[in-house]
């Protein structure tokens, strides 16, 4: 099945008012951003990176994948605020995601970010808001042996289930619940520290619920999330994630995503990751690869 989609004449032109203010938005964070690039990277107390970047979904860890850190650099006795600007681009569609997420005391953090998927192909787009909270159970990224632990949650509610529906999405909204862990291992490799994360997440989402949750071929299930990074310097890290997905909808098959990634951090203030994604099917257009670009901002 070939979904085919025409957006209405005021839609179209809702759009591309939409796309203008989204394009002035990644201005004006391109100019604040080179701001604070220069500002003193007095922020948290905790090491340079170990609050990762921002994930689609809003939550601290990687570009497909929370980890068990919490956003920003802040440690127990201090509150952090990030926000990040997110553009994905592959074959057929493109997606936007602004976020903002808040760290309490390094112990809890919460989250908020809204995605839009732009169907280029197919026409029309998607949209979904999506509220986040993650809690540190026990640990230390840096310093204990086990690393540190983090259990969180993801609400996911869609702008419009007209399309996701169509196509056999049991519901509009659902939740994502999921367990983390991550660990950096010092002089791993040629001297340089390694950072290792992984995720179990137990979900009903179709494409991270872009297109409904739930479905006629399954419902939710555990699946497994996992990345890896080796820090060139102290600032830069390359690396790669992976993300296993369900698999839901017989009328659009789902594939997992994968990703290689590379995160400078200017100071504690500013980071940008670049990614290059293989996203597989998606909504019956095969191969979806292509890149992602992240500036993330945190005080």
């Amino acid at each position: 099945m070939t979904l085919r989609y025409t957006v209405p004449m005021h839609l179209a032109s809702l759009s591309t008012l939409s796309k203008a203010l989204l394009c002035r938005f990644f201005v004006a964070c391109f100019i604040f951003s080179l701001a604070i690039a220069v500002m003193p990277s007095h922020a948290g107390s905790r090491i340079l990176g170990t609050g990762g970047v921002s994930a689609i979904e809003g939550a601290a860890g990687g570009g497909l994948s929370p980890w068990a850190v919490l956003a920003s650099t802040a440690s127990e006795h201090e509150v952090g605020v990030t926000a990040a600007a997110t553009r994905a681009w592959v074959d057929d569609y493109r997606l936007t995601v602004t976020g903002a997420s808040l760290n309490i005391y390094d112990r809890a953090e919460v989250s908020v970010a809204r995605q839009t998927l732009d169907l280029d192909t197919l026409g029309g787009e998607l949209g979904q808001d999506i509220y986040g909270a993650k809690v540190r159970l026990l640990g230390d990224v840096l310093y204990h042996p086990w690393g540190i632990w983090s259990v969180g949650l993801q609400h996911k509610r869609l702008v419009d289930g007209t399309t996701p529906t169509a196509l056999g999405a049991d519901e509009t909204h659902g939740t994502d619940i999921y367990l983390s862990a991550s660990k950096l291992l010092f002089s791993a490799v040629a001297g340089r520290n390694v950072l290792l994360n992984a995720t179990l997440r137990n979900t009903d989402a179709n494409q991270g619920g872009l297109l409904g949750f739930g479905g006629n071929q399954d419902g939710r299930s555990w699946l497994a999330e996992g990345s890896v990074g080796l820090f060139v310097t102290p600032r830069w890290i390359i690396g790669a994630e992976y993300r296993q997905k369900p698999d839901n909808l017989s009328e659009a098959r789902e594939d997992d995503w994968q990703s290689l990634y590379s995160a400078y951090f200017f100071n504690k203030h500013l980071s940008l990751t670049g990614a290059w994604l293989d996203l597989g099917d998606i909504a019956g257009l095969p191969s979806q690869r292509g890149g992602y670009l992240s500036l993330q901002a945190a005080f």
